[in-house]
């Protein structure tokens, strides 16, 4: 089996993205090139990999966030560019659906993605979010997270502990890190 490669400026990009690195590497070799360490786990790999294709330091373009005085908010206001979960939008759902609301994850990007459709639509939709309990999509950056809910979807009753022993093999593998029934194979050793 190849051993994984040591994270240099020498690496080729091809073989670095075959290898699963933790983000605290991906920090450390930024700072060691003078890269900017800010992002996501996907975003250092792209900068990465890039500097490495490359050589060129990729800028960061940050996008400023205006803030936005919501004012009163009725059903019938309008959802605002840049929506915030802020203390007054917690307020107004409470009183709407009670005092358990909460900002789930899947509702807060319908809000971002609904500018301009009334808070009275929020609340429907907030109703149809609770009661379809689907499954939540977990981002690409998290890959562990994805690796462990797929373990237990294919392996009802086993155990965190053997799911992680997979998972410890598998990221010390080359090419994907995605859940294979194959990986059960470390259980067997």
């Amino acid at each position: 089996m190849p051993e994984r490669p040591v994270l240099n400026k020498y690496l080729n990009s091809g073989k670095f993205r075959e290898w699963y690195y933790l983000k605290k590497e991906l920090i450390e070799f930024c700072r060691n090139e003078s890269l900017s360490t800010a992002g996501s786990k996907v975003e250092l790999t792209d900068r990465i990999g890039c500097f490495l294709d490359t050589g060129e330091k990729k800028k960061l373009a940050f996008k400023k966030k205006v803030k936005t005085d919501v004012g009163t908010i009725t059903e019938e206001s309008k959802i605002e560019d840049n929506f915030i979960c802020s203390e007054k939008h917690t307020e107004f759902f409470k009183k709407k659906i009670g005092d358990s609301f909460f900002f789930p994850v899947v509702f807060q990007k319908w809000l971002k993605e609904n500018t301009g459709k009334s808070y009275k639509d929020a609340i429907d939709i907030f109703h149809q979010i609770s009661t379809e309990k689907k499954k939540t999509s977990i981002d690409k950056q998290f890959e562990y997270n994805i690796y462990i809910r797929d373990f237990f979807t294919d392996n009802k009753g086993r155990s965190l502990k053997k799911a992680i022993k997979c998972w410890k093999h598998k990221k010390g593998q080359q090419g994907h890190n995605q859940y294979e029934k194959s990986d059960l194979i470390t259980l067997r050793v």
